[in-house]
């Protein structure tokens, strides 16, 4: 079992990390593999809506999107991190999950998924939030904890003086494996649900 832990602060070892790595330990000591990827600092365009990626099944911008594509897909977890702006996750991190979830075309249906922000004081619900609609688009399980996943801290490192902010980290990991090993026992039990196709509907009809 392996999760994806995303780290969207421009900041590789800021508070975004202290909540990953928080929830990384918690990972390891339940025998579930991590990875955390670094992508905050990166050269991440938003999409151009040209459909490329229909055709040829990755992102026409060979960037960080491409280069995670594949351990996204072959992990039972994926955990979103960012600090807040204006209420709102990093830019940069938006536009790689723009690309990465609209490029990438394999089964994401019960991997399970997790946001977390970190920030000085407010905008953390409303960032946590605006992250969980990609997991919930993609019929993907979101984990949940004791509390909003977030953090609190200004300079790097400071958040790991928010005891509940930690707790609220391991208590969420500690959920999320147990999601995943959950899910994985169903599969071998029962298969996946029942999929219909797809209906799509428009409002403007001609």
């Amino acid at each position: 079992m392996k999760v994806l832990l995303i780290n969207g602060s421009p900041h590789e070892k800021g508070n975004t990390y202290v909540a990953l790595h928080e929830m990384e330990n918690v990972f390891n000591s339940e025998g579930i593999e991590t990875q955390i990827v670094h992508i905050g600092n990166k050269d991440i365009r938003g999409c151009i809506a040209c459909g490329s990626c229909g055709k040829t099944g990755k992102c026409c911008f060979d960037d960080a999107v491409n280069e995670t594509a594949q351990l996204f897909e072959e992990a039972d977890g994926l955990v979103v991190g960012t600090p807040v702006y204006y209420a709102s996750a990093n830019g940069t991190l938006i536009s790689y999950l723009d690309r990465l979830f609209f490029s990438t075309h394999f089964d994401k249906t019960m991997k399970v998924g997790a946001a977390v922000a970190a920030a000085r004081r407010g905008g953390l619900t409303s960032t946590f939030d605006e992250l969980n609609k990609y997991f919930a688009i993609c019929g993907m399980p979101i984990a949940t904890g004791q509390y909003w996943n977030g953090i609190h801290g200004r300079s790097a490192g400071e958040a790991n003086q928010d005891e509940e902010g930690l707790q609220q980290m391991r208590t969420l990991a500690r959920n999320m494996a147990f999601l995943i090993k959950s899910i994985k026992l169903g599969k071998e039990q029962m298969g996946l649900p029942e999929k219909e196709t797809p209906i799509h509907t428009n409002f403007v009809r001609p």
